[in-house]
């Protein structure tokens, strides 16, 4: 699996479409990643910064939540931009170290059950960490930004 990605703020779901076919590159803040799936790790987090627990819930569960909304829907080449939900990105913002580091346990315990030794290249809390950043970067610019990611 090769599969890079760029959580980034954008003020609109078009300026955010845009990004499709390049991603939003060094014009618009981003955390740069890969090898994951990130539409299904945006649910992953939301799930569990609404309800912590070290427990990983069955893909069941995960697949009855709301999924992201796409302003660029995937295509052949497999790119896509979603919006990361308003929910997420609040609770993001007001996450603490702490409650970062119990998502990254989860989170990389979920990659390692998808994936085994394949899973990210990169340290789950740094990017979430990250992502957290934007999510504060947003939430401060009151409304003016939102939260996105790109996928290739």
């Amino acid at each position: 699996m090769t599969i890079a990605i760029a959580f980034f703020v954008a003020p609109d779901d078009a300026t955010a479409a845009a990004t499709r076919n390049r991603g939003p590159g060094d014009t618009m803040p981003s955390v740069v990643c890969k090898n994951f799936y990130p539409d299904d790790a945006v649910v992953e987090w939301e799930m569990y910064l609404e309800a912590p627990s070290p427990d990983l819930p069955p893909w069941d569960v995960l697949n009855q939540r709301s999924w992201p909304h796409y302003v660029a829907p995937a295509v052949n080449d497999g790119s896509g931009v979603f919006v990361v939900s308003a929910q997420l990105t609040h609770n993001l913002a007001e996450a603490t170290p702490s409650q970062l580091c119990g998502l990254s346990d989860r989170w990389t315990a979920r990659l390692r059950d998808e994936d085994g030794d394949e899973m990210t290249d990169d340290d789950p809390l740094r990017v979430l960490t990250g992502v957290a950043g934007l999510a504060q970067r947003a939430v401060r610019s009151a409304g003016d930004l939102r939260l996105y990611c790109w996928h290739c």
